[in-house]
C-alpha cells in the first residue's frame, strides 16, 4: 500500500480554509481514480506546534497507482483548487508502507 500524506500549514482565517475544505475540497478528492481511502482531520496543538493545521491522508495500491490518479483529470483539478484555500502552503509526502 502507499499512501499521500498532504499537510496544510495554518491558515490565516480558519474558518474560511474548513467551509472550503468541506464543501470543495473533500468533493474534489472523492472524485480521484484509484484512491482506495481518504480520511483527514485537524492537528492538536497541544505540547508542542509541529506548524500543521490539517493532515490529509490518501491511500492508494500503489505509488504507481497514486501517480496516475494525480496525473487525471481529477488529480490536476484536486491540485490547482489548492491555490484557492491553502494560500499558507502545503507539505507532500509520498509513503510506500513496508511490510512487518
Amino acid at each position: 500500500m502507499h499512501d499521500v500524506f498532504v499537510m496544510y500549514n495554518h491558515p490565516t482565517d480558519p474558518e474560511a480554509f474548513d467551509a472550503h475544505y468541506r464543501s470543495t475540497h473533500i468533493p474534489l478528492v472523492h472524485e480521484l481514480p484509484l484512491l482506495k481511502e481518504f480520511t483527514w482531520g485537524h492537528v492538536h496543538r497541544d505540547e508542542h506546534d509541529s506548524g500543521y493545521y490539517l493532515v490529509a491522508r490518501l491511500t492508494y495500491e500503489s505509488a504507481d497507482a497514486a501517480a496516475e490518479s494525480m496525473a487525471s483529470e481529477a488529480g490536476k483539478k484536486s491540485v490547482e483548487d489548492l491555490a484557492n484555500f491553502a494560500s499558507k502552503g502545503v507539505t507532500v509526502l509520498n509513503v510506500t508502507r513496508g511490510n512487518a
